[in-house]
């Protein structure tokens, strides 16, 4: 029996390293969670554009985490998910309600800068837990506005990174891409653009 060859590494097999960038440089300075929207507009970019899924199956940095955590790290129990987590009504459920959760921030941002609502220097787990992160921002670098915008987005980013690791710790590396909204909006345009086509 041939011995397992090793993957040969690729360049983007170390892109897991900006995902720990991100979340180290908005815990220090807030404004850097701007940066997240390379994460939100690059898979739109790859699935108008060419047609794929390259980004989430390649280059998503999340992924790449996972997979250095959960698969070369050993942390990933390597356990199917269940059946009703990978479910089409189970992926477009979570993927709407993630879009309202970012439909929330983007108003709350609004009231910010219409002056109706106070900047709140508070990172927001799992949508409901508060956590203060007021060290992360100086008042008057930015508009309040651009601040409040980078405390959601962050807040967004680090829970769904956190739902990422638990599913990783409890099934294979990569199950947070089974659920993963914007895996889910990319699926979506790929199967309408292949009927078209």
């Amino acid at each position: 029996m041939k011995p397992i060859q090793p993957i040969k590494k690729r360049w983007y097999h170390y892109l897991w390293i900006w995902s720990v960038f991100y979340f180290a440089m908005g815990f220090f300075n807030i404004i850097f969670a701007w940066l997240g929207l390379i994460s939100f507009f690059l898979p739109f970019v790859f699935v108008i554009g060419f047609g794929t899924k390259d980004f989430c199956n390649k280059y998503c940095d999340r992924g790449q985490l996972l997979r250095v955590i959960g698969g070369q790290a050993g942390f990933s129990t390597g356990k199917l998910m269940p059946s009703w987590l990978r479910s089409s009504w189970f992926r477009y459920g979570f993927l709407t309600f993630f879009m309202s959760m970012f439909g929330q921030m983007l108003y709350t941002t609004y009231l910010v800068s219409a002056g109706t609502k106070e900047l709140s220097e508070a990172v927001t787990l799992f949508w409901s837990i508060r956590v203060p992160w007021e060290w992360a921002y100086t008042a008057g670098s930015v508009e309040p506005w651009q601040a409040q915008f980078a405390f959601g987005l962050y807040s967004l980013m680090l829970t769904s990174a956190i739902i990422g690791i638990l599913l990783m710790l409890l099934y294979k590396p990569r199950s947070w891409c089974a659920v993963c909204p914007m895996g889910t909006m990319t699926q979506v345009i790929c199967k309408v653009r292949n009927n078209n086509e």
